[in-house]
């Protein structure tokens, strides 16, 4: 008896640890789970958003394992993001925080924001106004002007087209210096263009180029989404605070 019950403790273990394998191997090479928690993505994202990145959409480097461990340099099986991707990456000052961007400019491109608007490679990016937009979940609720923007196309790939906010155009970062990407880099904004830090910040405290080997991967799907209404004992409120029409909605 004694033996039966060592054996099935035994199994147990060994079902759990396969377990364990096969999650840390589908978060590495395939998927993983993130949940936004600021607003810096808005619209495009929300706080409470929870979704799933490729890790293959790069390639591989050492951020796609657990714990960044420093196994090798680079990537393997290295892509170049599109313009407009959404992208999660390890903020490059301590490169262990997960940021979650869009990314703007690739190796080579020159990005400026003349009042408000994006300049790409010499030329304003096309933004159309679609209304205001109220901001929330995310502090104080705000009006603001929400706009569609359309990145140029590059070669063999369509236009790409997102929406932004806009809280003003005169804010902090609506007037830059022209920032040249350097090579193995990208160049990365927030949606909420006023409430974001991202590569217009070059500071020590802020995030400036963000190179490639940072890239964990592309944002696919959100698969969950809560407005923070309900608390989490709160078991009646549940189906309330469900955005449900944003599951399984395509990040783009």
């Amino acid at each position: 008896m004694a033996q039966k019950k060592a054996g099935g403790w035994l199994e147990s273990v060994k079902t759990i640890v396969y377990a364990g394998l096969i999650a840390i191997g589908i978060r590495t090479v395939a998927f993983e789970p993130f949940n936004i928690p600021s607003g810096s993505m808005i619209p495009t994202l929300l706080v409470g958003d929870y979704l799933f990145v490729s890790k293959f959409s790069y390639g591989y480097s050492r951020h796609s394992m657990p714990f960044s461990p420093n196994l090798f340099s680079g990537r393997i099986f290295g892509r170049l993001p599109e313009r407009g991707d959404v992208a999660v990456f390890k903020l490059p000052r301590d490169n262990s925080t997960d940021y979650i961007k869009r990314i703007i400019g690739l190796p080579g491109d020159r990005i400026q924001v003349v009042n408000g608007v994006l300049q790409l490679n010499g030329q304003p990016v096309r933004r159309e106004l679609l209304g205001n937009y109220m901001v929330e979940g995310d502090g104080p609720r705000m009006l603001v002007r929400q706009f569609r923007e359309f990145l140029p196309p590059q070669p063999g790939i369509e236009p790409h087209v997102h929406n932004i906010i806009e809280y003003s155009d005169n804010a902090q970062y609506d007037n830059t210096v022209t920032f040249t990407v350097p090579a193995n880099h990208v160049f990365a904004m927030g949606d909420n263009r006023d409430n974001s830090l991202d590569s217009r910040d070059q500071g020590p405290h802020g995030v400036g180029f963000v190179p490639l080997e940072n890239l964990v991967g592309r944002a696919e799907f959100i698969f969950f989404s809560v407005d923070g209404s309900a608390r989490w004992w709160e078991v009646w409120a549940w189906p309330m605070a469900i955005r449900w029409s944003r599951l399984f909605s395509a990040v783009r």
